[in-house]
């Protein structure tokens, strides 16, 4: 399915937030830490990381695509590093992108960044 780049970051940032929020509730019943693991990981500066991270586990394809997901103009409050948000916008583009189009890929990468995300701690 193509649909506009702009759509496959919606909805990669809800789908990495479920993946996130399914690692945290294995982790801890403890509501405050709950809420830590995924603010920590659930943010620009953390999407931005595990990209870089998995880069040179791209396709062609999936690099072609981050490289237009960090073209895009996106609205980045003064708080934020509007490089870092535009590698977290790719991140999220490529994230909504398996889940649609390559569940294969999308589980394979899933288990990838969620090792990324546990040596982390």
């Amino acid at each position: 399915m193509e649909i506009p780049i702009r759509n496959y970051a919606h909805l990669g940032d809800a789908v990495w937030e479920v993946i996130v929020r399914e690692y945290a509730v294995d982790k801890t019943s403890r509501i405050e830490v709950l809420h830590k693991i995924t603010t920590d990981r659930v943010n620009a500066k953390s999407q931005n990381e595990l990209l870089v991270q998995v880069e040179e586990l791209l396709t062609d394809e999936e690099k072609e695509l981050a490289r237009r997901a960090r073209n895009l103009q996106v609205p980045v409050s003064r708080r934020n590093i509007q490089s870092e948000y535009r590698m977290a916008t790719a991140f999220e583009v490529l994230i909504g992108f398996w889940y649609l189009n390559d569940k294969p890929r999308f589980e394979q990468m899933k288990e990838v960044l969620l090792s990324k995300i546990t040596m982390e701690q």
